[in-house]
């Protein structure tokens, strides 16, 4: 009975999945490249993992949690798109910009684009003690944008 009634509300009465259960991509968190971070960053805020997604900023946030958490009240999901990294060092660190676009899905079905450019930084491990930081967003600006989400993808110059 246990099982009929699991099925029941992971189906529905009508056969159809549960749109919050369909949607929930699974969880990924994966910091090794500018391009995995930033995708990493946006499947937390798809997952509506706020705080997770909060700590891709490291230890410099943009903005009080708060106000961040409160900026994706009305997102429903957003699709990315990253073109390729640009590596440049600098006194133990490495920081890679990296063209993003985004087309964010509203709670209204409405879409929201924006397109520019990433910061990630990547403190050297080997001069790190613990904990170690891993590689985190240093900074982004985003600007309205519209169109195909790959031809809205930016060029940017290494910081």
């Amino acid at each position: 009975m246990k099982i009929v009634a699991l099925l029941i509300s992971v189906v529905g009465i009508a056969g159809t999945v549960t749109p919050s259960l369909a949607a929930q991509p699974a969880y990924l968190d994966d910091r090794s490249t500018a391009a995995s971070l930033v995708r990493s960053f946006y499947n937390a805020v798809n997952r509506q993992e706020y705080a997770r997604a909060y700590t891709y900023f490291g230890a410099n946030p943009p903005q009080p949690y708060s106000s961040f958490a409160n900026g994706y009240a009305g997102t429903a999901f957003v699709t990315v798109a990253t073109g390729a990294a640009i590596s440049d060092g600098a006194a133990g660190s490495i920081y890679y910009t990296l063209p993003v676009a985004i087309d964010a899905r509203q709670s209204n079905g409405t879409h929201k684009q924006f397109a520019g450019c990433y910061v990630t930084r990547l403190v050297q491990p080997t001069i790190q003690d613990p904990p170690v930081e891993p590689m985190f967003i240093y900074k982004a600006s985003l600007n309205v944008a519209h169109g195909n989400i790959r031809a809205l993808l930016p060029h940017c110059d290494a910081m």
